[in-house]
């Protein structure tokens, strides 16, 4: 349709996952008129195929070790078995309700949603190319792109849906394979290996580096590589995979690798990461760079090259690809079209959750990290295996530790990464986070009281003891 003054925003966000639907929200709580394009439902990959739906069957897989050990603490009760399509549809139910909220939360701050796929022209003008509102055309004082990613794939490893699949297809299964690779040890890898030996098939985890978690501090990974071994899950590094061939009788495939091993196995996820989803984003002579990956290129304020364009979440180069990060990364923006102070997302000091078994939560820099720096650190590290609350719940695999600057006269000075792998990480990295970004010393943190008992001690212990008087940490 004919551009019209009604349909003329001061914000038009194209993508409706975590970066746009903040932007969106958050913007339209300011006052502003915003326009949001989805080409499928709002909530994107995070809400719909990735985060959270991962997360629900990683948690059925935590209700099945619970149910599995239920004896150690008094309670008889026959072996668990799995019906996945239960956990399936428990899955789709705990979706359909977030984004039932999401739809009634913009509708009630009167953002206005439509239906396609966004392109961005010159002149701040965005049209609609496909889907219900196909042909439309708005114009925004400002745009903000927020098209997010898609999964990368492998030479070798087409998706199928059957035998080799990607995030995206595994979240749709109905039933739990026999024996699994997972192509790739990073974050989504290990979270899959971890549920899928959870829930009873035989996993080997191909990974082209030299260590799964490999963006880890090598103290954290060494848990998990450890607890992997200890529940029969394979991990082999350096692994180049160079193809797969379906088995004649449709039981699986054989992947295999450079070297010439192969593994027989009855299905092959591909979790080596994401890319950034900008095809057919772009008109010519919009003014926006894309690096050699096709992600959009911005400054520290989130600003592209074209005035008064933004880009925020996935579509970023150079930023984590975390839901969060393009919730903090959105507000910024938002901050600057009303012209409010702006504090860039500083990507060094972001929180990481992994939500394998053991869980792994980190802020700030690896040891390894300060030391290419040159960095002087002192690091205190607290295995679970002593705390109270750990040996009560029967989970005591993992530990905490804290890495801080060496002042010059000696002393411990401001804390620079935080370090976990263990029971609820994920939940007791904030009082870490908070520290490294408010550039906080252990004696300052030590103050603080952590209740008794408490999985939350370890972090509270390994503070003090980078103040030389440890309680029970030397």
């Amino acid at each position: 349709m004919t551009t019209t003054e009604e349909t003329q925003y001061d914000v038009v966000v194209v993508g409706g996952g975590p970066g746009g639907y903040a932007a969106a929200l958050y913007g339209a709580a300011a006052g502003l008129s915003i326009a949001m394009i989805e080409r499928d439902k709002v909530g994107g990959t995070c809400l719909h195929r990735g985060c959270v739906p991962a997360k629900e069957f990683l948690e059925t897989a935590s209700v099945h070790r619970t149910v599995s050990r239920a004896s150690n603490f008094g309670i008889q009760v026959a072996p668990p078995t799995i019906n996945f399509a239960v956990s399936q549809a428990r899955k789709n139910t705990v979706v359909d309700q977030l984004y039932k909220g999401l739809v009634g939360l913009l509708k009630g701050r009167k953002v206005t949603v439509l239906s396609g796929t966004g392109c961005l022209l010159p002149g701040r003008r965005v049209r609609i190319v496909d889907g219900e509102d196909a042909g439309t055309e708005l114009v925004g004082r400002h745009v903000i792109l927020a098209s997010g990613s898609v999964p990368r794939t492998l030479p070798g490893l087409d998706i199928d849906g059957k035998l080799v699949l990607t995030s995206d297809e595994f979240l749709d299964l109905d039933r739990v394979p026999e024996s699994v690779a997972v192509v790739g040890g990073g974050a989504i890898g290990c979270e899959f290996a971890s549920l899928l030996s959870d829930l009873g098939a035989k996993v080997t985890v191909l990974e082209a580096l030299d260590s799964i978690l490999a963006a880890c501090d090598s103290d954290v990974t060494a848990v998990v590589a450890r607890s992997f071994r200890k529940r029969g899950i394979e991990v082999v590094t350096g692994a180049e995979v160079k193809g797969h061939a379906p088995k004649a009788d449709g039981s699986g495939t054989v992947v295999s690798l450079d070297d010439g091993r192969s593994f027989d196995v009855s299905m092959v996820v591909v979790s080596v990461g994401r890319r950034a989803r900008s095809e057919g984003l772009l008109a010519e002579g919009t003014g926006v760079w894309l690096d050699e990956r096709g992600a959009v290129m911005v400054n520290e304020y989130q600003q592209t090259h074209a005035q008064n364009v933004w880009a925020v979440g996935d579509l970023v180069a150079g930023a984590p690809q975390l839901a969060h990060v393009g919730f903090a990364q959105s507000i910024v923006v938002i901050k600057g079209i009303l012209g409010e102070t702006m504090i860039p997302v500083d990507y060094e000091r972001v929180p990481w959750a992994i939500y394998c078994h053991p869980e792994v939560a980190f802020a700030g820099l690896t040891e390894a990290q300060a030391k290419q720096r040159g960095m002087d650190v002192v690091t205190k590290k607290d295995p679970f295996g002593g705390n109270s609350r750990a040996r009560i719940i029967g989970d005591t695999e993992g530990l905490v530790k804290v890495l801080a600057e060496r002042r010059g006269d000696g002393t411990v000075g401001r804390i620079v990464g935080v370090h976990m792998a263990g029971p609820w990480v994920t939940e007791l990295l904030s009082a870490g986070y908070l520290a490294i970004n408010w550039e906080a010393t252990p004696d300052e943190v030590a103050q603080f009281i952590q209740p008794h008992p408490s999985l939350s001690e370890n972090f509270g212990e390994t503070v003090l003891a980078l103040t030389g008087r440890g309680l029970h940490l030397a």
